[in-house]
């Protein structure tokens, strides 16, 4: 997944949940943050972001910049909440990305109405076997360590609910969470942001629903799927 033209900056502030300052080439600029989540850790003032420029192909866009992307010291985080999904579609369907007890895919579908919910994927492979992944993306990160939410998520636990009942109508089920950077030691719940969703996880591993993560390898300018993590939501 790669965007067309990437610029550095420096971010200023957020005043709300949809616009940032930030300074480029001297100037105070606003800026669209394409994540809605807190971020607080990520968007302090002074950090080295870099935005995408839609300078001359903005159409009927207010703000000629999104955030796509933040250094955390020497970590390169990308923030943008649409990257986990576009880079998710390209992995299933060039194959790279293989989905625990199904074969080759035959069909990558995006936004799957089931139940009460809009699943990120339905997924059939060559045997017919048919499948939903709901897909997460993660930036908040402490030492090493990957984890999810970064504020509560009622919805999160809606298709953590929304996937169990899948598994027991004889689909398979994955949440898939997507570390949007890299050279994470492990992946584990966020329970002490979100108690309510990390028990809705563990409910979920009980009942049959795939818990995935993968770490991405990122750039200003683009963000790939690369390798699993190691899981733990299990208090040892």
């Amino acid at each position: 997944m790669r965007y067309e033209k990437v610029v550095g900056a420096k971010f200023i502030s957020r005043p709300n949940r949809f616009v940032a300052l930030a300074e480029l080439d001297g100037q105070e600029i606003s800026v669209h943050v394409k994540n809605t989540g807190r971020c607080r850790e990520l968007l302090v003032p002074g950090a080295e972001i870099y935005l995408e420029d839609f300078t001359g192909r903005q159409t009927k866009r207010k703000l000629l910049y999104d955030i796509v992307a933040v250094k955390k010291g020497e970590l390169l985080i990308n923030m943008d909440s649409q990257a986990p999904n576009k880079a998710v579609k390209e992995s299933l369907e060039k194959g790279t990305l293989h989905l625990p007890d199904m074969a080759e895919l035959s069909l990558v579908k995006s936004e799957k109405v089931y139940g009460d919910s809009r699943i990120d994927f339905y997924v059939k492979d060559v045997n017919g076997e048919e499948g939903f992944v709901e897909v997460k993306g993660v930036t908040l990160e402490n030492n090493g360590v990957a984890s999810f939410p970064d504020a509560p998520t009622e919805r999160g636990i809606k298709h953590l609910h929304e996937l169990v009942k899948a598994r027991g109508e004889g689909f398979h089920a994955y949440t898939l969470f997507v570390i949007q950077m890299s050279g994470m030691r492990f992946f584990t719940p966020n329970d002490e942001r979100h108690s309510a969703f990390g028990e809705a996880l563990r409910y979920a591993d009980r009942n049959g629903v795939k818990i995935l993560a993968y770490e991405c390898s990122v750039t200003p300018e683009s963000m790939e799927i690369t390798k699993p993590v190691p899981i733990k939501i299990y208090q040892e």
